[in-house]
């Protein structure tokens, strides 16, 4: 049996149950946009740009233009799986700004072997079709400043999780995020609640499609379960330095607190364990940059049975030019260099026509 179908159908009874699962919706804790991966995802106090539906959504309104649009295009495990996201967020005043965010994480053209072997014995590989294990996100925000406190803002993400496993099953599963932002002078502090409200997500399978093999290796038969991902809050600060000569120079730390129990994290108590990345990005003119960070703080342990302190550097360069960003991030996901991945993103940003006023008080 394939080995990529051995792995999706013996990983559906770990969800038997309605559970509190420290690794429910994995793939959006990998982060969107080649800026943001650059520095170590160090971004949910400075960020201001489309991405922010993601991050945190209260940096949303502070955008520099009208509408900007984003893509990226990222593949993990030696190309297995692919990752993708697309956004578009505009502004509908001064105050206000709202964006869509669309991610899917898949492993496509999976043989299923299941049905390999006919009712006679013989191997038939006619019989052999493909299919697509995929988690997608689509998200949609909308965020504000409060006028009477400036540099105070606040906004909110609603998720929708699809999951479609072939044939085999699917679910559907809602969440909500919540952020504040506050800027003072040089400075950002914030804090971003994912999965405020707890996300669920209820899944049923097609239970005729895997029952044989679940029933010939001793598994339980599932038709249907539940997984449910808890509150994560991120706190952030972050700060700019205007140097001479049109350079500038942004730094962030941000502390993700999860509740989902005892991580292996730099800090994993509980009930909150602690892990913490920092990110620093050197510019030139808002027309060059360079990013680097640090996180993913773990201790590993040896064969000897010791353990080794271990981190996930990250570096990145950025363009910008019109409107048009490009950015790219040399990241390591994992720990090993499987891990390694070349992120690319593009963003394009542009403001709303503007009606001619002259034209309509003409004679």
């Amino acid at each position: 049996m394939n080995f990529r179908l051995i792995v999706i159908l013996f990983s559906l009874p770990a969800l038997a149950q309605a559970q509190v699962n420290k690794y429910a919706n994995a793939f959006l804790d990998i982060g969107i946009g080649a800026h943001s991966l650059g520095m170590s995802n160090a971004v949910t106090a400075s960020l201001e740009d489309v991405t922010c539906g993601y991050w945190n959504p209260a940096g949303l309104p502070y955008m520099q233009r009208d509408i900007q649009i984003s893509f990226m295009h990222n593949e993990h495990f030696a190309g297995i799986v692919k990752y993708d996201y697309g956004g578009i967020a505009v502004k509908f005043n001064e105050k206000s700004a709202g964006a869509f965010t669309f991610i899917r994480s898949g492993v496509d053209d999976i043989p299923n072997t299941l049905e390999l072997v006919d009712a006679n014995g013989n191997v038939d590989y006619d019989r052999v079709k493909s299919f697509s294990a995929a988690d997608y996100a689509f998200m949609l925000t909308y965020a504000r400043t409060i006028p009477k406190v400036k540099g105070l803002s606040y906004g909110g993400t609603l998720k929708i999780i699809y999951r479609h496993i072939g044939e085999f099953g699917s679910g559907w599963g809602f969440g909500f995020d919540f952020g504040l932002r506050y800027k003072l002078k040089t400075w950002t502090f914030a804090a971003a609640i994912h999965d405020a409200t707890s996300t669920i997500t209820n899944f049923s399978y097609n239970t005729e499609k895997f029952r044989l093999v679940f029933t010939a290796t001793g598994n339980e038969v599932i038709s249907s379960s539940t997984e449910i991902a808890v509150p994560k809050l991120v706190l952030a600060t972050s700060k700019h330095f205007n140097l001479p000569k049109k350079f500038r120079i942004l730094s962030e730390i941000d502390i993700a607190m999860t509740t989902d129990g005892r991580r292996n994290v730099l800090i994993p108590a509980g009930p909150v364990s602690f892990d913490p990345s920092a990110g620093i990005e050197f510019e030139y003119n808002d027309l060059v940059f360079i990013r680097a960070g640090v996180g993913r703080f773990q201790f590993i342990k040896d064969p000897e049975g010791g353990k080794n302190f271990t981190a996930l550097p990250t570096i990145g360069l950025g363009f910008k030019y019109w409107g048009i960003s490009v950015d790219y991030t040399l990241a390591n996901f994992g720990n090993s260099i499987v891990g390694m991945s070349h992120v690319f993103s593009l963003r394009v940003d542009f403001n709303k026509k503007k009606k001619d006023v002259s034209a309509e008080t003409e004679p």
